[in-house]
């Protein structure tokens, strides 16, 4: 089992243990989305509160609490999981049905709506909870639900059921996981049946095109991701996990063919996907413009779903490469400093600082683009799913196979495996990304070989000793130098709306120029940038009006707008780029 020990991610999940989860609980409770399980469980007639996806985003909290647990042991939060654990048991229908806003006679009649209805995206959200809180407790009282609810998906919709699909893809992924906590063959054969329906334009025709629920294309049949990005990336997650369930090799080789070509084409340098506010979703390839943005964070969250599952099938460090980026750059800047607020969307150049958000009657805003992090949204997925990943984090550090330990990710950690029966347990002390000072001691160690295998970052020189086999001994220790110079990239001169701009990077942070940090009088859009110094964060700018030059400091994109409302941007016009060190292209 492997622990974060410290740093940045060690802060991170403390504040979700103390803030982000029971904050969620508090606006959820508060406007009346917890609620709606009770009042579904009287039968009497009653006014649904929320969106039509309102109840998964319990169901992720108690996913999140019950991985909690796991992490840090017993709390205060076990008590709220037992109740929203009782409360949605008591909401499920005699023949298992579970959804709080279809099915009753004063309600639209259930499966009435498969591009919106989202009814089993809900469905897929409470069965991966349910694995997660029957492996964290040891109790059935919500796997039984979610049994009871996936027996009766596989009769509606098995082969002799329904040919029909969800418009947001999550069910595929979270029947795979249900199939590996029980051992039920059908769950897996139902998943791999969704997935086979998927692109025969079984849901009707919307102004999005097909392709905004993965419909237009059969998926075996797509080169690259398209359409609405977490939908596109929760669909790419379970048919990872299909094929590797089914030993289908050709699915498998489809998938990794279309995570390389959207990290390529389709990508943002922060690793953020989605490129369209108002079908949230991917653009043609390259179209990247900084300024329209979205990068929603919970497909950043999906995105890292979709790496980890390719990382695990094939072991290629590439994947871990893409996690680390999107870590760092989406999932850690979406939280405020308090935990109490969100960034919905994850700007790559925000104009003007932010100003008056528009809220609803119950003060929760209705945009998901704001320049500054809200406290609620009205479509709040993005919360409970930062909640669930940052919980279940220790699980992307590190991975064991019979030779030994591939550590993935560079975060002060205790990895404890086992190695042909032995004990194998490695101290990771660092205080990364600050440094690119690693230190790996030996504390236990097999009698036999082992292997040590380092990821290789992809924008770091060659490591000396990336791979290391021999007999370990309590004390043994690695040293690793990263090198952390920063780095110019330029864009892709096939992406249009940066093209003139460069942007800095160090380490696995992308740089940001905000506008606090700029001379007295001048803009973000005064600045051009003059030159970068490789040692430090600090360039030198120039104003393009006057050709007075300043240096300043540019902060890592995780820590943009945490001093007050700014304006900032990652990608930055140049003046002259013959005197900064060469990056490679992005």
């Amino acid at each position: 089992m492997n622990r974060i020990t410290g740093g940045l991610w060690a802060e991170l999940q403390h504040l979700n243990r103390t803030a982000m989860i029971p904050h969620a609980v508090q606006w959820m409770t508060r406007l009346g989305w917890v609620a709606n399980f009770d009042r579904a469980a009287t039968g009497e007639r009653y006014e649904h509160r929320g969106r039509e996806f309102a109840d998964s985003e319990i169901y992720k909290i108690i996913e999140a609490i019950s991985l909690e647990h796991v992490r840090s042991g017993p709390g205060e939060l076990d008590v709220v999981a037992d109740d929203l654990v009782r409360r949605v048991a008591a909401a499920q229908e005699p023949d298992g049905y579970l959804h709080t806003l279809f099915g009753r006679p004063w309600q639209r009649p259930r499966y009435s709506d498969f591009t919106w209805g989202h009814e089993l995206y809900c469905a897929g959200h409470l069965l991966q909870a349910a694995v997660a809180h029957h492996r964290a407790y040891g109790s059935t009282a919500l796997l039984d639900v979610a049994v009871r609810l996936a027996d009766h998906i596989c009769v509606m919709f098995g082969p002799r059921g329904l040919n029909r699909v969800c418009g947001h893809a999550e069910i595929e992924l979270a029947l795979v996981a249900l199939y590996r906590e029980t051992g039920e063959r059908r769950y897996l054969d139902q998943a791999a049946l969704f997935l086979d329906r998927r692109g025969h334009g079984t849901l009707p025709l919307i102004e999005f095109g097909r392709a905004f629920a993965q419909d237009d294309l059969p998926v075996r049949k797509a080169t690259v991701l398209r359409g609405h990005a977490v939908r596109a990336l929760y669909l790419a997650a379970g048919a990872v996990d299909v094929a590797v369930e089914t030993g289908d090799a050709e699915l498998l080789a489809a998938l990794k063919t279309q995570w390389q070509n959207t990290v390529d084409r389709r990508t943002y340098l922060t690793g953020g996907m989605g490129s369209h506010h108002m079908d949230e979703a991917f653009g043609e390839d390259f179209v990247l413009p900084a300024d329209r943005s979205y990068c929603e964070t919970c497909a950043g969250v999906a995105s890292i779903m979709f790496s980890q599952r390719l990382l695990l099938a094939t072991g290629e460090s590439r994947y871990a490469d893409q996690i680390e980026r999107t870590l760092y750059n989406i999932l850690a800047t979406a939280p405020g400093d308090d935990g109490r607020s969100f960034f919905y969307a994850n700007t790559l150049h925000q104009r003007h600082p932010g100003g008056d958000v528009p809220v609803n009657d119950d003060g929760v805003s209705i945009r998901g683009g704001a320049g500054e992090r809200q406290p609620w949204y009205e479509v709040s997925c993005c919360a409970p799913n930062l909640a669930r990943t940052l919980a279940s984090l220790d699980d992307y550090l590190a991975t064991t196979d019979d030779e030994g330990i591939r550590i993935h990710q560079y975060m002060p950690s205790l990895l404890e495996t086992t190695i042909g029966g032995e004990s194998f347990t490695l101290e990771l002390a660092t205080d990364y990304p600050a440094t690119g000072t690693i230190s790996i001691t030996v504390t236990r160690a097999p009698t036999a070989p082992a292997t040590i295998t380092l990821r290789q970052p992809e924008w770091s020189p060659p490591l000396p000793d990336a791979e290391l086999t021999r007999i370990w001994q309590p004390g043994d220790t690695i040293m690793v130098d990263v090198d952390m110079r920063t780095r110019v990239t330029r864009p892709d001169h096939r992406a249009d709306a940066v093209r003139g701009c460069v942007a800095v990077q160090r380490g696995p942070d992308v740089l940001a120029l905000e506008s606090v940090d700029l001379p007295a009088g001048w803009t973000l859009a005064d600045a051009e940038l003059v030159s970068a110094d490789p040692t430090t964060t600090d360039v030198v700018v120039r104003h393009h009006g006057t050709g007075k030059e300043a240096t300043i400091p540019l902060i890592p994109y995780r820590r943009w707008a945490r001093r007050g409302p700014s304006a900032m941007r990652v990608w930055i016009p140049t003046w002259q780029l013959w005197s900064m060190r060469p990056g490679p292209s992005r």
